[in-house]
């Protein structure tokens, strides 16, 4: 599949590009078939859930959103015609993070919720409600054989109250269990094709949306696995197996001098450390929410520290910081020590290839 786009009619976008999106999807499937490729390669645009929506809690009533519903019909109807598939994204812990009335269980697989009744169909969990809700509105859309993949489902692990290890690992391991079974949706019974999102954090992402984003990852930055956990949906939960030769810089850390009596200029260089540097572990319910006004500071300094790749002249801070060697993690807050980029291996072997020359200029000067 080629993906046109990504989320284009997302609400926050303010209808940036509903009337591009179309053309483009139908441009490129256009030039796949005038490439020879369009009967093996299709182009889709993937969709967040919030397409649709249901004037009740009950599926049945669903349908594509009435501000850009005749668009919707147009698209899908394209898809259908040259057997492209829908492509949509479900995030049963968005309900959570945007209802605080959301019922907390309902968003996982293990029936500790309270079912929904939708004429005689039985929901006990946000996934299967989602996914039929899009059933529901393929069907009055007209086409209720289209293909649907979910193109991206998963579980932050910080950055809000709900985004954690062991929410995310309940969560993987009803979803994968779910999948492995090829029970399907009610109205979508047998094999659903889905795609977990996703395998490894992104500091530099926008946070626009919220500060999990950055925390999608089922490995942290540097590879390590952040909670056991089966694919194949088995149960059988383990570790997955970690990166492999990761270089990390010297084990050291940039935070808050305590011995600094003046900090008049302290809040001014937190903003710009959490500017520059990725601060969404200190948000409310976060890893380090629960960090001291000290340790915050140094939090923010150090993840700016790293970021620069331990640039000494990246830990100063108008003198309000110094470097130490003592790991300021606890209590489940890490404070990360950055990896080698690939830039700095090749920086740093292009140094030692220059070091080499100048050693072996060296030794045939003194062999002359």
């Amino acid at each position: 599949y080629v993906a046109v786009g990504n989320e284009p009619f997302l609400e926050s976008y303010n209808g940036t590009f509903i009337n591009i999106t179309l053309p483009a999807l139908q441009n490129i499937q256009k030039a796949l078939d005038e490439a020879g490729h369009g009967d093996k390669i299709k182009a889709t645009v993937p969709l967040n859930a919030d397409v649709y929506d249901s004037g009740s809690n009950a599926p049945s009533a669903g349908n594509f959103r009435a501000n850009i519903h005749t668009l919707m019909v147009q698209l899908v109807k394209f898809l259908h015609s040259n057997q492209s598939p829908f492509v949509v994204n479900i995030y049963p812990f968005l309900s959570l993070y945007q209802n605080k009335d959301f019922p907390f269980d309902f968003a996982f697989f293990d029936g500790q919720s309270s079912p929904i009744n939708d004429k005689g169909v039985s929901y006990t969990n946000v996934f299967d409600a989602n996914f039929d809700t899009l059933v529901w509105s393929l069907r009055k859309a007209g086409v209720p054989d289209l293909k649907i993949i979910v193109g991206e489902v998963g579980w932050p692990t910080d950055g809000d109250k709900n985004a954690n290890t062991a929410n995310a690992q309940r969560f993987y391991r009803g979803i994968l269990k779910k999948l492995s079974s090829n029970k399907g949706t009610p109205l979508h019974p047998g094999h659903i094709e889905a795609y977990i999102f996703g395998l490894i954090d992104e500091d530099v992402k926008s946070v626009a949306p919220g500060n999990f984003e950055r925390h999608w990852g089922i490995f942290r930055y540097d590879g390590q696995p952040k909670f056991p956990i089966d694919f194949s949906g088995q149960g059988n939960d383990r570790f997955p197996i970690a990166a492999k030769n990761v270089t990390y810089l010297p084990a050291q850390w940039c935070v808050l001098d305590t011995s600094v009596n003046n900090l008049a200029t302290l809040p001014g260089n937190m903003d710009y450390a959490c500017q520059y540097g990725d601060c969404t572990a200190l948000a409310d319910g976060s890893s380090c929410s629960n960090l001291d006004s000290k340790g915050r500071c140094s939090y923010a300094f150090n993840m700016y520290f790293q970021i620069q790749d331990q640039d000494v002249e990246a830990c100063v801070f108008g003198g309000l910081a110094k470097i130490t060697t003592k790991n300021m993690s606890h209590d489940g807050c890490l404070f990360p020590v950055q990896i080698v980029s690939p830039a700095n291996k090749c920086y740093a072997m292009s140094l030692m290839g220059v070091v080499t020359v100048a050693l072996t200029a060296a030794v045939s000067m003194v062999l002359l």
